[in-house]
């Protein structure tokens, strides 16, 4: 395609939801509470296994990366999000929306392979409890933090480098952020590159976590079914569920939005967005905290810590 004749974009406009003032108002309310209660709930579950040596394990290790993950997620969007509710003109610089984009992609990828670790954590946790320290050492779980955070954004950023955008005159983007399918619908040129390299990193970063949590879990029941105990299995699905939800959630959403859309953008998809990038970040840390009796216990030390203390 010839651009010698196109007006390059400078800068975007975001359109975000509703003109209407009330709506406005109440979506900045609405958006502000998760906010809050995100950096709130994963900051307490974050200190909560810091400050508690009865939960320094690898499950709560990678909980703690979670958590992080979703504290750094919803900061990539909403604080922004929240300053355009009541702005006319939601404007951001080319080279601002490529950052939230790469942030984004990174972190979502991130998170995605880190779900399938702690699918793997559990897996080796049931299936073969006598060799769990030994498999998930504290070196391996670094090791494997290093790989999942240094690929994940490896495979975020390759491509965009690689071949970078470009864009020219539609600069009006219909979402509350710059997600990459949204970019992808305003860019010039030839998008093959770009539609090709979304399916295979979304190969990676999606289907095949999926796939091995999948796998992790059959193999899981399958332990869980010959546990003659009905407490000992109820207690080995309980460690399991927090993680299905959680999991459940994010690859809804993520896999709606991102497989089999990068022919097109639909509006629509900005609300399933709001899933993934608003509401899961807060939940998790819920989900975790109430359906896990050591979180809650650790939880209740350092409450009765802090009263004790601030009561003499």
């Amino acid at each position: 395609m010839n651009l010698g004749n196109q007006t390059m974009v400078k800068e975007f406009l975001l359109t975000g939801f509703s003109q209407s003032l009330q709506t406005r108002i109440i979506l900045y309310i609405l958006f502000l509470i998760l906010y809050v209660l995100t950096i709130f709930g994963n900051s307490f579950l974050i200190f909560s296994v810091f400050t508690s040596p009865q939960i320094h394990t690898p499950m709560y290790y990678f909980l703690c990366n979670l958590s992080i993950l979703d504290l750094c997620y919803s900061s990539n969007s909403l604080p922004k999000m929240l300053i355009d509710v009541f702005s006319k003109r939601r404007r951001i610089s080319i080279i601002g929306c490529l950052t939230q984009m790469h942030i984004g992609l990174f972190l979502g990828g991130t998170e995605c392979i880190l779900l399938a670790v702690m699918a793997y954590d559990r897996y080796i946790a049931i299936c073969f409890p006598l060799y769990y320290t030994i498999i998930m050492s504290w070196r391996v779980c670094h090791c494997i933090t290093v790989f999942m955070w240094v690929g994940s954004f490896i495979l975020s950023t390759a491509p965009t480098m690689a071949r970078p955008f470009i864009f020219c005159n539609d600069n009006h983007i219909d979402h509350f952020a710059c997600e990459i399918l949204v970019l992808l619908a305003l860019a010039c040129g030839d998008l093959s590159f770009y539609k090709i390299a979304i399916v295979i990193i979304s190969f990676f970063t999606l289907i095949s976590p999926l796939i091995f949590i999948i796998v992790s879990y059959i193999c899981i029941i399958v332990s869980i079914l010959h546990i003659r105990s009905v407490d000992g299995r109820l207690k080995a699905f309980s460690t399991c569920a927090s993680h299905l939800t959680v999991v459940l959630m994010f690859y809804g959403t993520s896999i709606t939005m991102y497989m089999g859309n990068t022919k097109r953008f639909s509006s629509n998809l900005k609300y399933i967005s709001l899933i993934y990038g608003v509401v899961t970040p807060v939940l998790n840390p819920m989900i975790y905290s109430l359906r896990n009796n050591e979180v809650k216990q650790a939880f209740q030390k350092i409450f009765t810590k802090y009263v004790t203390k601030h009561t003499i």
